[in-house]
């Protein structure tokens, strides 16, 4: 399998973040800074991360969930209920330039991990927070996981079939976009503390992160009061824009726009549909859309799916087959754009996981794979001025 070779601009190099996060959306944003060279400091209960343990397992123990989002990151197990758990975190935070948590907000609180406490010790400090619902409002402190975020915010409401029962969007996309929008606002804030030697609060939330990708949806029914419908396999606003039965399956199949519906019945070799009055326009094609998918499948269903995607790439038509993750995964285009990387584990063993979505120059990925649960911990604190006798006492005293 061809990879990408290793990265060797480090655009955050000397950055350190304390990640205090669990489960896919913190993590997943320090991922990305890791990425971009940043030194992780993953901070977990003597426990561990509880996504650790979700199945399903891979060859090295670890969780596909927890491997996907902390590569390149160093841990350490912290004891946050006992005492000098807090002096080991005081001196992190001393040290850091980021510190991220997705705590409750009480919960962070009782923690010690308020804002307020932390620009205390650290003034320069980018202190980011995701929570489930945000940090204001009657909900900020009920928690927050994909699923159910995806039913509250309302993509789920549009997902679907109208016929059907309610359908989750088969990827985390919730949980990982939030951690893009945490990494955007930590990049933002870090610009902002050039300019001024300060350290700020940067906040965001599966909720905030859910509604402001209703985008067009909201907008419709914000300015005119349009409740949009389920769409199932395609769009509401345009056709041809969707799934139709070929041969062998299914293949997407687009024309958004009335020149590109003129190219689809030349490549149909239909001259009679492309002079339909009732297909004319797009808004004409919406009202008739059950008759033209009809029509469209009579035609589709004679080849199979890679006829179709061939002859209407010819034609300037959107085509696209509907790929399982192998064949994603080991596509060409998939590759050469980086997004299958190697990453070594302690053992010198290297493993495949997931590029970054997006590339700063010859950057690419954090050298090392995700680490063993409390794998630094003696190394941090030996960085922090502990000695081998400290290590000991904080050993006897459950504080690590």
């Amino acid at each position: 399998m061809a990879v990408s070779e290793p990265s060797r601009t480090v655009p955050f190099h000397g950055l350190r973040v304390i990640d205090a996060s669990r489960v896919l959306a913190g993590p997943s944003c320090a991922q990305l800074l890791a990425d971009m060279g940043a030194d992780i400091i993953k901070i977990e209960s003597p426990e561990g991360d509880e996504n650790r343990r979700w199945p399903p397992l891979m060859e090295n123990g670890l969780s596909s969930n927890y491997a996907a989002v902390n590569r390149g990151k160093r841990a350490m197990t912290l004891n946050m209920k006992a005492p000098r758990a807090r002096e080991i975190l005081e001196k992190l935070v001393a040290s850091a330039d980021v510190f991220l948590h997705s705590f409750l907000p009480d919960t962070a609180e009782r923690l010690g991990l308020g804002y307020e406490r932390m620009r205390a010790m650290n003034p320069r400090l980018i202190f980011c927070s995701i929570s489930g619902y945000g940090a204001e409002g009657p909900l900020r402190n009920k928690p927050g996981y994909d699923l159910m975020v995806q039913a509250f915010a309302g993509p789920m409401s549009v997902t679907g079939y109208d016929d059907g029962p309610p359908v989750r969007t088969g990827v985390s996309f919730v949980d990982m976009a939030t951690g893009l929008s945490a990494y955007g606002a930590i990049v933002t804030a870090l610009y902002a503390r050039q300019q001024t030697g300060q350290g700020t609060w940067v906040r965001t939330s599966l909720l905030e992160t859910a509604v402001s990708m209703l985008s067009y949806h909201a907008i419709a029914w914000l300015q005119a009061g349009i409740v949009p419908r389920k769409q199932g396999s395609g769009g509401a606003n345009q056709a041809p824009y969707q799934a139709f039965r070929c041969q062998d399956g299914h293949v997407l199949v687009g024309a958004p726009n009335d020149a590109a519906w003129q190219r689809l019945c030349t490549a149909l070799n239909d001259p009679a549909l492309a002079a339909d009055p009732r297909f004319a326009t797009n808004a004409s094609r919406l009202q008739h859309r059950e008759v033209l998918v009809g029509l469209l499948e009579a035609h589709l269903v004679r080849h199979p799916g890679e006829h179709w995607s061939a002859l209407l790439e010819q034609h300037g038509v959107a085509v696209a087959p509907i790929q399982s993750l192998d064949r994603v995964l080991t596509g060409a285009q998939v590759l050469a754009n980086r997004m299958v990387v190697m990453a070594a584990d302690a053992d010198d063993r290297e493993w495949p996981l997931l590029g970054t979505p997006f590339k700063v120059g010859d950057s690419g990925t954090a050298a090392g794979s995700s680490p063993a649960l409390g794998a630094h911990t003696d190394e941090i604190l030996r960085e922090l001025g502990y000695s081998d006798h400290d290590l000991l006492d904080l050993r006897r005293e459950k504080a690590v």
